[in-house]
């Protein structure tokens, strides 16, 4: 078989096998490291990215030069780009998370039944993770982390666009793991640029414990479509803001900062907005949010109320008849789809109908407005008066995040270390029998 890998020749099948098996018996030695241990370990792989700094944007510059080869966009060129401070905040995100309560072990729940027997649920490694990631190397660093720390093996398969700079930050976590002791083969890069790899991978359920995907939602639908192992879900962030009549009480220029924010901080992530939908009484904010928005370059994709009310503040050229598709759309770009609302129950039915259940927020002076918003929008993130952009693992003070589960089950929003473990039961006697 003839396959594109850093290895000629490899049999695909065996190559993924192995490293499934050299994963699960990676599993099974973290189980008895201290937490101690680990941080220790997370430590040292926060120093060598530092160390190795240099080597790692001369790597991703090789990366970047082909970037046009695989059709990236600027959004996704930006995602790819290190520098010496964006690897400053990667290793300062593996030290963050170091310093964090070990989740493994932790006991969830406990009690003493009638009978004497002393009941726990306590928190326990999900086992071998299979993490399926684009266009991001930092990610590399954050999902080895949030693994080690939660006592997981981790087998990490990033885009071939990405493969210069994921190698070399994976290679300092091998290295950092070796010099304290612990297998490096906790974390395993996949090699292979093959995606049949991929298939082969999410075939092997009895090595394998759960496959979390983070990219783009084509990528993240096969995933689920040919996978044998559970999938955790991050699907598109197609995030709302919706500006309440009341937000004319909040502090002056307060919902125009929000919405500025929330759509161009930075365009090309998850978490920023996509769709914002304004009361009808809060035509004053809409104008001065669109002057401010059309003064950074954004395309306005607005319904005919929202484009009369926009007719004469923003240009001609940058203000465009949203259709149905605009709803449903993640940009991550200068675009923004927008709509004038008579009611809150109207923005809620919106967001719930075209929303991907990511983040959605709403600015508002009034509480009751903002309770009853929070209960009824089906979202992993809700936001009262603040940015989207706030939906995120380093935010929350989780360090970082493997990814923004959009799911119900496992784990759901930004999930740090603690999601990164399931439970078991553990049950104490002194010799109890059931009759």
């Amino acid at each position: 078989m003839t396959t594109t890998t850093t290895q000629p020749d490899v049999n695909l099948d065996r190559y993924c096998t192995e490293l499934a098996e050299q994963a699960r018996s990676a599993s099974g030695k973290l189980t008895t490291v201290r937490g101690d241990k680990r941080n220790a370990a997370l430590h040292a792989i926060a120093d060598l990215l530092e160390e190795r700094a240099d080597k790692i944007v001369e790597q991703n510059a090789k990366d970047i030069a082909r970037a046009d080869e695989f059709g990236l966009t600027d959004a996704m060129i930006d995602r790819l780009r290190l520098d010496a401070a964006r690897i400053g905040k990667m290793a300062a995100s593996v030290r963050q998370i170091a310093m964090q309560t070990d989740p493994v072990g932790q006991v969830i729940e406990g009690y003493v039944r009638p009978n004497g027997l002393k009941i726990e649920k306590v928190r326990v490694p999900l086992g071998v993770v299979l993490f399926i990631y684009e266009s991001r190397p930092n990610v590399t660093s954050d999902a080895a982390a949030l693994c080690i720390k939660s006592g997981n093996a981790l087998i990490l398969r990033g885009g071939k666009e990405a493969l210069h700079s994921n190698t070399a930050i994976a290679t300092a976590i091998r290295d950092a793991l070796t010099d304290q002791g612990l297998d490096a083969n906790t974390v395993q890069l996949v090699s292979t640029t093959d995606r049949e790899a991929v298939g082969r991978l999410l075939k092997l359920d009895t090595l394998i414990d759960v496959v979390i995907p983070r990219g783009g939602e084509s990528l993240i639908r096969a995933v689920v479509e040919q996978s044998h192992i559970p999938v955790i879900k991050h699907y598109t962030g197609n995030c709302h803001v919706y500006v309440d009549g009341c937000a004319v009480d909040l502090p002056d220029g307060m919902a125009a900062d929000v919405c500025v924010n929330a759509k161009v901080q930075r365009t090309g992530v998850c978490n920023a907005t996509e769709t914002m939908l304004f009361h009808e009484s809060a035509a004053g904010i809409l104008r001065e949010v669109g002057r401010r928005l059309a003064a950074e370059g954004v395309e306005i994709r607005a319904e005919p109320i929202a484009r009369r009310t926009l007719d004469g503040v923003v240009p001609e050229e940058l203000l465009k008849e949203a259709t149905d598709a605009d709803w449903s759309t993640e940009y991550l770009d200068k675009i923004v789809a927008i709509k004038v609302v008579r009611t809150l129950d109207e923005a809620v039915e919106h967001i719930n109908r075209y929303g991907s259940r990511h983040t959605d927020a709403i600015l508002t002076a009034d509480v009751h407005t903002a309770d009853e918003f929070v209960t009824r929008v089906d979202s992993a993130n809700v936001m009262v008066n603040c940015s989207t952009r706030f939906s995120d693992g380093g935010e929350y003070g989780l360090g970082a995040e493997i990814g923004i589960s959009t799911d119900k089950l496992h784990a759901r929003g930004p999930m740090g270390a603690a999601d990164m473990t399931t439970y078991k039961w553990v049950v104490r006697g002194y010799g109890q029998v059931r009759g």
